[in-house]
């Protein structure tokens, strides 16, 4: 069976799947420029950094399409460093956006001061790098898929079977396609090494009850629901092989930050003695940031506790806390980094980028 498709984009037609609406309905929605991405980044109609920075990207791609090329290309070079910096506003904490403006950022200027290539060609390439990520996305995810399950079955290679834990979406609908953690899952099953995933529901959004629990039975995948609070009982009655989990961003010396909850899985993780993983393309690590203390953390609208779609479900009046993310240090990351590249231990990876 296929995989999802959460980003459909085609000769400069852009579409995507409104992931608000899962898993009661599979809308798609048609992003028109850079601000309809923003929006959608902003209010979480997609979101994964993987994916965040592919339609951001594209939505800008949309736009140059229906552009006539600028007079000169320095003119070309501001606007699309003005759309690219709009976008990484979107949501701070996940990096990918932004290495992403940086790197067309660069060819930018590479084209600028190429005096061979005119200001409508510059546009034409600025345009193709922009496309290119969404085939660049599901190679790297097939490869992380690959590394990781062969690296978990090396570590469990007397089990016939694995059990794993994963937390909040980091499947297709995370990414163009097939998933980084959910990938890895995904290459388990495919190995017929997975006797059952157990997947988190992911408070306060639910992306893991809503989302990853949709993919997982649209895959017919093994899979049993549980709330975040049942993690620790989980881990101990099913015998929990290996938890793995996504990353929005990567400090360099290993410390990642994901989706809230997913510290304690690794403090909870350490103390069954079970591996704990995380899966990113390498795009998700920030070799500029030293540590985690510097990511920023993203605070999202307190109605995002205190609502069930229009529903309240806290006592009015109640103050909130809502971080979108939490950081893990590296040394809780004890089964390694599986990136597309390979998987590297925490204060392995400068080596490589």
């Amino acid at each position: 069976m296929a995989t999802l498709q959460a980003i459909k984009y085609n000769d400069g037609q852009l579409e995507i799947l409104d992931q608000l609406l899962l898993p009661e309905s599979c809308t798609f929605i048609p992003i028109w420029n850079v601000e309809d991405a923003w929006a959608a980044i902003r209010e979480m109609k997609v979101r994964g950094a993987p994916a965040i920075a592919i339609v951001g990207c594209l939505s800008l791609a949309v736009e140059l399409r229906k552009l006539a090329a600028p007079e000169t290309k320095e003119e070309l070079c501001r606007l699309v460093q003005e759309k690219l910096d709009y976008l990484v506003t979107s949501r701070p904490t996940a990096v990918n956006m932004h290495l992403a403006a940086e790197a067309c950022v660069k060819l930018c200027t590479r084209l600028t001061d190429n005096t061979s290539v005119n200001v409508a060609e510059a546009k034409d390439d600025i345009v193709k790098h922009l496309e290119a990520m969404l085939a660049n996305d599901i190679a790297d995810n097939r490869a992380i898929g690959e590394h990781g399950a062969s690296d978990i079955m090396k570590k469990n290679a007397t089990k016939d079977k694995l059990r794993m834990m994963t937390h909040c979406n980091t499947g297709s609908l995370a990414t163009a396609g097939y998933g980084t953690a959910l990938g890895v899952i995904r290459s388990l099953h495919t190995a017929s090494k997975l006797d059952q995933v157990y997947c988190t529901e992911t408070r306060p959004y639910n992306q893991g009850s809503r989302l990853t629990a949709f993919e997982l039975v649209y895959e017919k995948i093994p899979a049993t629901l549980i709330c975040d609070s049942m993690a620790a009982a989980a881990m101990k009655q099913f015998k929990i092989d290996a938890v793995i989990v996504g990353a929005d961003r990567v400090a360099a010396n290993g410390d990642t930050a994901n989706k809230i909850g997913t510290y304690q899985l690794a403090v909870l993780a350490k103390s069954h003695d079970i591996l704990f993983y995380v899966a990113a393309p390498f795009s998700s690590i920030d070799f500029q940031i030293p540590n985690g203390h510097s990511i920023p953390i993203e605070e999202r609208p307190h109605s995002e506790m205190t609502h069930t779609g229009s529903i309240r479900t806290a006592a009015a009046g109640i103050n909130c806390w809502n971080p979108g993310f939490d950081v893990t240090p590296a040394e809780l990351i004890t089964g390694g980094i599986i990136t597309e590249k390979g998987v590297f231990k925490p204060d392995q990876l400068a080596p490589h980028q």
